[in-house]
């Protein structure tokens, strides 16, 4: 059961105002026919923001110029829908089959494997309900000019082809292509998509919450796409959608980095100048306000901007917050529904506050509580509590990580494309200030709990019930759908229907010409290796990493304790174990006041299950449990030691917070297997193969069912003593290993720190528990889900990264992944092919390179700072190992890839697993 309560607050859209702060700026620029409107450095952020509009077609240009090389190009498109066929999400999807200058399918897909690029991608749907990006990153210059020459031209001057609007939107076909006798079926890309979507109760609910707290507005739709609407799209309003929407005038670009701005300006200039001014048609964002508050209950499967956003975070974020403990520890849901909080994604903001996993007789409780919650904060909110959210934004600032320009981009992107200047959202700085000045002022939160919550009409209490006949309903809906475009369609149509299934799979298997994809070449790869100075010493006689680098007066702390004595009895319970240490308080004080304090002085607090295959042995295995946080140097002391009293003082005892955290943990597992369910799905088929297959018991769906059984007890006790017995084990110096990540001038004061840490830690030895030897079992395993949609894995057995074989394996992977299994399962719908590798001649010289290609740009991404040196304190691979299997990745021959293929992959006993139907 899932209920929740959501009110809207209108917002007003801050005007651009046309502001030359550099009047020398816009001399520099006025050739390339851009205006600069306006300037702005923002200290906090070591950045220039610099807006501008295209002179002929009006288009905005946010430039952010800072000295970081992972550079940022993007494209965005205002597409708000006016239905739920998921025609942007459909226009997404079709622009990538090839466009004026590209005509190959999935030109991104294919830039994969043929640049350095950090990140490729393309976002509409939940994320963003009224409007489409195109970004993409990369550090490398002739990479960054080779991908926004095919960006610009798949977004400008796709081919938008009627047999690609097929494949990728949605189709009338014979359920076997090739057999007329077949029944004829639903099928497409999208639709395919979406039917897993809706699966997701979190989605779902959101989605159809959505349509009823906006109606009348374009949020009302679902820009993704209900699969019961999406076979009312045609063809021809997907392209009327691109002539009206994706056009100059209607975009937004984003560059970001230290690459010059009069380049992009020149070369945006030179696309755009074919193109006249238009006047894009405007949607309807501003919902009219209700009369009354709503209430709508339906059925599911089973299973003012800143202070607004503060407001959510007060009311609704951690352990100390009022509404946790009103609604979750008080056991009257199991947690948060989807989407709980604050929602600036449109124009009309909102804040949502409810739960799932309740009984359906309590949903007068939920909104009943809510009130009396926000009847009491108004009475005020304590101090510490106020600031601690304002250090978490002060730190924000200052943690930085490599993907900062993207990240950037996708925040900034709701409110540009809804009116807002997106210099002034930079300014997190000013807003922070205006807060504090707002808080020392007056009742702050008082105001706004009054003014947009408790005097609000424009409220919804939305509720959904899980019933064992919803996906019966669904298929019966669809079937229903199916008959009746099955219903008028002639011989001559069922004809139709039939040679185009026949053209797509011609068009599936016909080779394409790829050269003109620009490529960087294997000479283009460094042969070295990055690497990062470390330090290492030992502290109170604990191994301890250090990386001395510039973090911006950030202290960042890792540590790893392994255990030898986890019996296979406890490891199931290592995961709520780990959860534990920030859930449950001490013997001293409750986890609301620590809560507190965590948000007070530190970035987090986080602790897992830590697995790490042996570099030289997939039969070696280290487990244990890891931890981590970060603090402002002045802060440091306060981490260690809320580090060290949650080790050393967690009160496993607290039954009623312990059951808390385990339905909270059920339900969001459950939650999380319809999104993730392939890496479900292969977590739990590699299960069986390694040692290191006790994944599968930390978070596959072997953790997914343990979980759900152990929120059924009503007797806590055997949990209770289990995590006892684990703390025992865990976390002892004897099975320490630390790293730490801060300026050169805090090693000394963190040294001191973190040998304070240490003392409090139990001292004496873990007696080493002999774990029966592993032995590798190729089994099958299924999993019956009600989602409609089938998740599949195949895994075999592999070699270790040392290993002289592995880096032809990794090429191999990255062959079969871009030659032949994207084309088979994702356009196809074909299946695993080890032959292919084997009866094929040899691979060329440009496929080999773009597998090595696909392969560098993650190895040599660019990093944050405490990402730096972790794969030699994780995995204890070394700068020489990676040189190693760098060289060894560049010398792979054609050769190597078969050779590699029939040694470990023809004939060769695997395991399987599957996620899904029944059926």
């Amino acid at each position: 059961m899932l209920a929740a309560a959501r009110v809207a607050a209108l917002r007003k859209p801050s005007v651009l105002v046309p502001r030359l702060s550099r009047q020398p700026q816009r001399a520099c620029l006025a050739t390339l026919s851009t205006t600069v409107l306006e300037t702005r450095h923002v200290k906090e952020l070591k950045l220039d923001a610099i807006c501008l509009r295209h002179d002929k077609t009006g288009s905005e240009h946010l430039h952010i110029a800072r000295d970081d090389s992972n550079n940022v190009f993007g494209i965005g498109f205002a597409t708000p829908p006016d239905n739920s066929s998921g025609e942007p999400h459909i226009l997404e999807h079709t622009t990538l089959c090839g466009s004026r200058s590209y005509p190959v399918r999935d030109p991104f897909f294919k830039m994969l494997n043929r640049s350095m690029a950090t990140f490729i991608d393309a976002f509409t749907g939940e994320s963003l309900t009224d409007h489409t990006l195109y970004p993409f990153s990369t550090t490398n210059p002739v990479d960054y000019q080779n991908l926004r020459n095919v960006y610009m031209d798949v977004a400008f001057f796709p081919n938008l082809r009627e047999l690609d609007f097929k494949q990728e939107g949605w189709r009338l076909e014979h359920d076997n292509p090739n057999d007329k006798n077949s029944p004829i079926v639903f099928k497409g890309i999208v639709y395919k998509e979406m039917k897993g979507q809706i699966a997701d109760a979190g989605y779902l609910f959101w989605s159809r919450m959505q349509q009823h707290i906006f109606p009348g507005t374009t949020y009302a739709n679902n820009s993704g796409g209900d699969p019961a609407h999406i076979t009312d799209l045609t063809h021809e309003e997907l392209v009327h959608l691109h002539r009206t929407h994706y056009h100059p005038s209607d975009a937004k670009f984003y560059t970001y980095g230290n690459f010059s701005l009069e380049e992009s300006l020149g070369f945006i200039n030179s696309k755009l100048q074919g193109f006249d001014p238009i006047t894009p048609p405007l949607a309807e964002k501003i919902v009219k306000p209700f009369d009354s508050p709503r209430g709508i209950g339906l059925t599911c499967p089973l299973d003012p901007r800143f202070g607004l956003r503060i407001l959510s975070d007060l009311l609704s974020d951690g352990h100390a917050s009022p509404m946790y403990k009103a609604l979750i520890e008080s056991g009257l849901g199991s947690e948060y529904s989807a989407n709980t909080g604050y929602d600036g994604s449109t124009m009309v903001s909102s804040i949502l506050f409810g739960v799932q996993g309740m009984k359906q007789e309590d949903i007068s409780r939920v909104e009943e509580t809510i009130t009396k919650v926000l009847h009491k904060v108004e009475e005020g909110v304590k101090p510490k509590r106020i600031g601690a959210i304002v250090h978490q934004m002060e730190l924000g600032q200052k943690h930085k990580t490599s993907f900062f320009g993207m990240s950037l981009m996708q925040g900034l992107s709701h409110g540009w494309f809804n009116g807002c200047n997106p210099v002034d959202l930079l300014e997190l700085k000013t807003k922070i200030e205006r807060l504090k000045s707002e808080i020392a002022s007056g009742p702050f939160s008082q105001n706004l709990i009054f003014k947009y919550l408790l005097n609000n009409p424009h409220k919804l209490v939305f509720s959904m019930t899980p019933t064992p006949d919803y996906g019966a309903e669904v298929a019966a809906n669809e079937t229903t759908c199916l008959m009746g475009k099955l219903s008028v369609l002639t011989n001559e149509d069922k004809e139709t229907v039939y040679q185009q299934g026949q053209a797509l799979l011609k068009n599936q298997e016909q080779v394409e010409d790829v050269s003109c994809l620009s490529i960087l070449k294997v000479d283009d790869i460094s042969k070295k290796t990055k690497t990062v100075s470390l330090e290492h010493s030992a502290v109170s006689s604990i191994p301890v990493q250090w990386r001395p680098t510039l973090t911006n007066g950030i202290t960042y702390f890792r540590g790893i304790s392994i255990i030898p004595g986890l019996t296979p009895e406890l490891k199931q319970y290592l995961p709520l174990f780990t959860d534990s240490l920030t859930s449950l308080g001490t013997h001293t004080r409750a986890m609301s006041e620590i809560d507190d304090d965590i948000t007070l002085y530190t970035g987090g607090i986080r602790v897992a299950p830590f697995l790490s295959t042996n570099h030289s042995s997939i039969d070696a295995v280290e487990e244990g449990v890891s931890f981590s946080s970060y603090s402002l140097d002045r802060n440091q002391e306060h981490m260690y030691d809320l580090l060290g009293s949650l080790i050393r003082d967690t009160n496993f005892d607290n039954v009623d917070k312990l059951r808390t955290l385990i339905q909270g943990n059920a339900s969001a597992l459950s939650n999380s297997v319809p999104e993730s369910g392939h890496a479900f799905a292969r977590t739990n088929a590699g299960s069986r193969l390694t040692a290191s297959g006790h994944a599968e018991l930390y978070g596959g769906m072997s953790q997914v069912q343990f979980m759900n059984a152990l929120s059924q007890k009503e007797d806590l006790t055997e949990a209770s003593q289990r995590l006892k017995e684990i703390a025992e084990l865990a976390i002892r110096r004897s099975s320490l290993r630390l790293a730490i990540t801060c300026g050169e001038d805090q090693m000394s004061k963190n040294e001191s720190a973190v040998g304070q840490f240490i003392s409090r830690l139990d001292a004496r030895p873990v007696d080493a528990v002999s774990q029966p030897e592993f032995a590798p079992t190729f089994e099958n395993s299924f999993f019956e889900l009600p989602y409609g949609i089938n998740f599949t894995a195949i895994c075999l057995s592999g070699v270790p990264y040392t290993h002289g074989d592995s880096a032809k394996l990794q090429i191999l992977s990255s062959l079969m992944t871009s030659l032949f299994l994207h084309r088979e399962i994702r356009e196809r719908g074909g299946a695993y092919g080890v032959r292919w590798v084997l009866d094929r001649k040899d691979f060329t010289d440009q496929e080999l390179t773009e597998a090595k290609l696909s392969i560098f740009q993650r190895m040599d991404a660019p990093v944050s700072a405490p990402e730096e040196g972790l794969v030699v304190f994780t995995e204890g691979i070394t700068d020489e190992m990676r040189q190693t299997r760098r060289e060894q990745l560049l010398k792979v021959k054609s050769e190597d890839i078969k050779e590699a293929a029939s040694r470990y992959l023809l004939d060769q006993p695997s395991s399987h697993c599957i996620l899904g139907d029944k059926k």
